[in-house]
């Protein structure tokens, strides 16, 4: 039986734009899809990168002093939602190294919060391909860590003329195409969280169920 709108519970969406630049394309693309993900029925949840300030990872430095202040906020933003987008650059065809290094960062907090949380990437660049190649690299420790990255990923190329002054996509059908993943994306990640039906089991190797740090992902 269908639940009625008005008990349903919104997902909760964190956006996050993964650029330190203020005039950041990213930042723009995030401002849009948190827009697009409100009008679809979210809470969502703004945030740029420059909210999380944070040194390059060290070890040393963690043993000693702890994490710092910026890992432990994201880490509670990322906690804290049902799914999260980013909106990331693309350096040198791979993920920007302030992007990296966060992850790094937010990985070593236990219970580590990328964990079967739902993922969509997307990207904006002024190059042809939009950004794409950073958004395949950056699946790879996602999805170490046991995110489910939405297969589908949105990449808006030439972005530097691709935004209206009201911050829509110049492109129609692009507009169209982003707002439909991330509609898509939305109820993807509420039938995860708000109609559990089966039991999870995720393991990254047949043999993933030792109490080893890097197998700390797999659940039973």
């Amino acid at each position: 039986m269908p639940v009625p709108d008005e008990v349903r519970q919104p997902v909760r969406l964190l956006v996050f734009g993964a650029s330190l630049r203020a005039g950041s394309l990213n930042t723009r693309l995030a401002a849009l899809v948190a827009r697009l993900a409100a009008e679809a029925g979210a809470a969502v949840d703004l945030a740029r990168m420059a909210d999380f300030p944070m040194p390059v990872y060290d070890g040393d430095a963690e043993a000693e002093t702890g994490l710092p202040e910026g890992a432990l906020a994201l880490r509670e933003r990322i906690a804290s939602c049902d799914g999260f987008v980013i909106s990331s650059p693309e350096y040198n065809a791979s993920v920007p190294g302030v992007l990296k290094n966060a992850v790094d960062w937010v990985s070593r907090v236990r219970p580590q919060p990328f964990k079967d949380k739902h993922a969509l990437l997307v990207s904006a660049s002024p190059s042809m391909v939009g950004g794409n190649r950073g958004l395949w690299a950056l699946r790879v420790p996602l999805e170490h860590l046991g995110c489910r990255v939405y297969p589908d990923m949105f990449s808006l190329a030439k972005a530097h003329e691709g935004f209206t002054g009201s911050g829509d996509l110049a492109d129609g059908g692009l507009q169209g195409r982003l707002a439909d993943a991330v509609g898509a994306f939305l109820r993807l990640v509420e039938a995860d969280t708000r109609y559990v039906c089966l039991q999870r089991r995720w393991y990254e190797f047949l043999g993933d169920r030792t109490d080893a740090p890097v197998t700390e992902r797999s659940e039973d």
